[in-house]
């Protein structure tokens, strides 16, 4: 594949995982439903009831601006990732580094919703020819996990439990990458909340570690479990660094193993680094 078929296949992927390309249908107004009140929720399932014999729905249209797109700052209901075009962008940039310079390991996104993420980081693989790596697809696919409050304070009123669309399931997930045609051996599944599947996870070791927990307790269980296999010249990458249990997270990890490489802001919440040989003080083991 020439670079210009490689450039422009991956540049229609991201469009068209981000739903760039079609203008979006009307959504249900039910797709939030676990967001809004005891009320409004049961106003919404009488009026679905009564318009259902008639085969309508009661649907709204949703309206993105492209910048907030770019910036991940909304996302099309639609699109099989949350992940803005500026997110994309960096993790093909990340990827295609560490295969240009020999850096060794698998990829793996935590927290996943739609998979479009993952998808893409296959198609990276597959637009280069790479056959010889894995891609990891780490998620409970049940949704985000409840507070644990004993164990992460940090979590105390977190709500992310409650937002059912956020549960997308393994099946779903699946049917994602086949629709693009990129389900295959070189992509793992590893289902379950991180404090369960990634101690035992069949990862060696890994070249890219991008994390979607949201959550400080989600954040930190995967850094305290899959850090110490990003290998020197890998890449972190934070994706919901704006929001505080996760920002939080990522700083007491950091400051607690003495991580000393500059993050590098790559939109209003992504952020990564890349790993050097050495920590400032003391080293990861």
């Amino acid at each position: 594949m020439t670079d210009d078929i490689k450039s422009l296949y991956l540049g229609l992927l991201k469009k068209s995982l981000t739903f760039n390309i079609w203008p979006e249908p009307l959504v249900p107004v039910s797709f939030f439903n676990s967001g809004r009140s005891w009320l409004i929720r049961c106003l919404f399932a009488t009026a679905t009831k009564l318009l259902g014999p008639w085969g309508l729905v009661l649907a709204r249209q949703y309206g993105h601006h492209s910048v907030d797109l770019a910036e991940g700052k909304s996302f099309a209901l639609f699109a099989d990732t949350m992940v803005g075009l500026k997110r994309l962008d960096n993790l093909q940039t990340c990827l295609e580094t560490v295969l240009r310079e020999g850096i060794p390991g698998e990829m793996i996104e935590t927290g996943v919703w739609r998979g479009g993420a993952c998808i893409f980081m296959r198609g990276v693989l597959a637009a280069h020819g790479v056959t010889d790596r894995k891609v990891f697809v780490a998620d409970s696919f049940e949704g985000l996990p409840k507070p644990d409050v004993d164990l992460f304070p940090e979590d105390k009123g977190d709500r992310h439990s409650r937002w059912r669309f956020l549960a997308v399931s393994l099946e779903e997930v699946k049917n994602n990458f086949l629709r693009y045609g990129l389900l295959d051996d070189q992509v793992v599944f590893v289902k379950g909340f991180f404090h369960d599947s990634l101690p035992h996870a069949p990862i060696g070791s890994l070249s890219v570690l991008r994390l979607d927990g949201d959550m400080y307790g989600s954040t930190m269980d995967v850094l305290e479990n899959l850090y110490k296999k990003l290998n020197p010249g890998g890449f972190c990458i934070i994706d919901d660094y704006a929001l505080p249990g996760c920002r939080k997270a990522v700083n007491d990890f950091r400051e607690k193993h003495g991580i000393c490489e500059p993050m590098i802001e790559i939109d209003w919440t992504g952020c990564y680094w890349r790993k050097g040989e050495a920590v400032c003080k003391g080293q990861l083991t």
